[in-house]
């Protein structure tokens, strides 16, 4: 086994692990906690991890302990070891991590169903499809009329754009990177905020930045800590949603924008503006429209210092692997000659669905609208009702409700709910230091009957969690009141 690829110390390691369940044998409860870390990818697969003796003796724990629990991963699929190279972090086969037995309820991604209507927008583009045939067999800019399409739909909100000023990219996380690895080099500082998208942030650290992060909660952001993070950070990149955020769905008021605008001006900032969930009113009473829209008023140009991504995949369909890029037309052509280092354009076909799909947007987000406010209604209800101890958001948009519990344990409960079959992603997943383990993502995607089994399984497995606590603290758990 090779001993090249990055090695993470004991004290990062035990960083990463936080507090273990203390009603379950350390080496047990370590082994799983460094599992759940490999699966959602806090831990990268090839990660040497430190000597057993080295994290015995930053743990204050026994050698014996320590090398039970890498035996126990070891057993798993998860680890393997070689003297002289150390133990190195490995996914398991399939057959090994997944059970064939059991369906599991996906709490895991925000990922809707395809939007009612979309089969209609597929029957009438059928005919269509041959005049794919006619495009270029390698585009780097994208398809002239999805591009027109999406530039109107631009001018229409508020933003004049051209098509020249959009670039189609194979979804918004091709964006992301693509932006990210053109216009970081290594060492950039580039800000994020806490918590955030994780394939965002691992997008731009793989581009070799430094992440700098500012704060957001369900309440909306710190924007004097923004600001203030902007002038001293002096950031080359900051990655910002400010529509329905994700993960904890606020929205930023329009003077904050403003704001922001004015700040990455005078620091030198790229604004990279993730407007991927914008699209997922569903009851926020005002709209500000693109946020590129405040730089054009302040600059003669056309949106300076302002890239903005967009995408299909949560408003329409994740299957639709249909983004964008909107931004000047220097920075597009920029983006373009970068390009080839990583693909040679989106597809032709795709691309002539995506005009009709565009064109059809008005009707096609009411119907996603209608299914998000019922499943919104059902999840917070079920949330409420038989875990009212947890702090449950009511988000005006987007897909997840941002779950505060009253103990920081959502490593733990993520994995106890993954052996139940129910996948989760631990609240630490949405930052980079390991922080928000009072914190758990929870999307109202799935079916409405998937909701409800969901939350029963939540319920019970934070009863099993939690109930040997209060047990041992001598106190008595009184059944919920609903």
């Amino acid at each position: 086994m090779s001993s090249v690829g990055p090695r993470l110390s004991a004290r990062s390691l035990l960083g990463l692990v936080g507090e273990l369940d203390p009603a379950r044998p350390v080496y047990e409860a370590l082994a799983d906690r460094v599992r759940l870390l490999v699966m959602d990818g806090r831990i990268p697969v090839g990660t040497r991890l430190p000597s057993e003796r080295e994290l015995a003796a930053q743990a204050g724990r026994s050698r014996t302990t320590i090398v039970a629990s890498y035996q126990a991963l070891r057993d798993a699929g998860y680890l393997i070891s070689q003297q002289g190279s150390g133990s190195r972090v490995v996914l398991p086969e399939a057959e090994k991590s997944v059970s064939t037995d059991l369906r599991t309820i996906d709490f895991a991604r925000a990922v809707p169903p395809p939007v009612e209507g979309l089969r209609d927008v597929f029957a009438q583009v059928g005919d269509r499809m041959v005049d794919a045939l006619d495009g270029p067999g390698f585009d780097l800019l994208g398809s002239l009329g999805l591009r027109s399409a999406i530039a109107e739909r631009y001018t229409d909100r508020g933003l004049p754009t051209t098509p020249d000023q959009i670039m189609v990219t194979m979804g918004g996380q091709h964006a992301i990177s693509l932006i990210a690895h053109t216009f970081l080099m290594r060492a950039d500082v580039a800000l994020i905020e806490a918590p955030t998208y994780p394939h965002a942030y691992d997008a731009l650290k793989r581009a070799g930045a430094r992440l700098v992060t500012t704060p957001v909660t369900t309440e909306g952001w710190d924007i004097e800590h923004l600001i203030d993070l902007l002038a001293t950070a002096r950031p080359a990149v900051a990655y910002i949603v400010p529509d329905f955020q994700n993960p904890t769905g606020s929205s930023m008021p329009p003077d904050f924008r403003v704001k922001v605008v004015e700040a990455a001006r005078r620091s030198g900032t790229l604004l990279v503006i993730d407007e991927t969930t914008a699209d997922l009113n569903i009851d926020r009473k005002w709209d500000d429209g693109p946020f590129a829209r405040h730089a054009r008023r302040r600059s003669p140009s056309d949106g300076s210092g302002v890239i903005t991504v967009g995408s299909m995949s949560k408003s329409i369909w994740g299957g639709l692997r249909l983004g964008w890029i909107r931004a000047d037309t220097a920075v597009i052509r920029r983006l373009a000659q970068a390009r080839p280092a990583g693909d040679l354009g989106t597809p032709q076909m795709e691309q002539l669905l995506g005009e009709q799909i565009v064109r059809a947007m008005p009707e096609l987000l009411q119907r996603r609208r209608e299914l998000l406010t019922e499943h919104r209604a059902v999840l917070t209800r079920l949330l409420r009702q038989h875990l009212p101890q947890w702090t449950v958001p009511f988000p005006d948009g987007g897909l997840s409700l941002w779950v505060q519990l009253d103990e920081p344990a959502s490593s733990a409960l993520t994995s106890l709910c993954e052996a139940r079959g129910l996948a989760l992603v631990a609240g630490p997943k949405f930052s980079i230091d390991g922080a928000f383990e009072r914190y758990i993502r929870l999307p109202f995607t799935s079916p409405v009957a998937d909701l409800e089994q969901g939350v029963l399984m939540l319920t019970d497995a934070w009863e099993q969690l939690t109930a040997p606590r209060a047990t041992r603290a001598g106190l008595s758990r009184m059944p919920a009141m609903v």
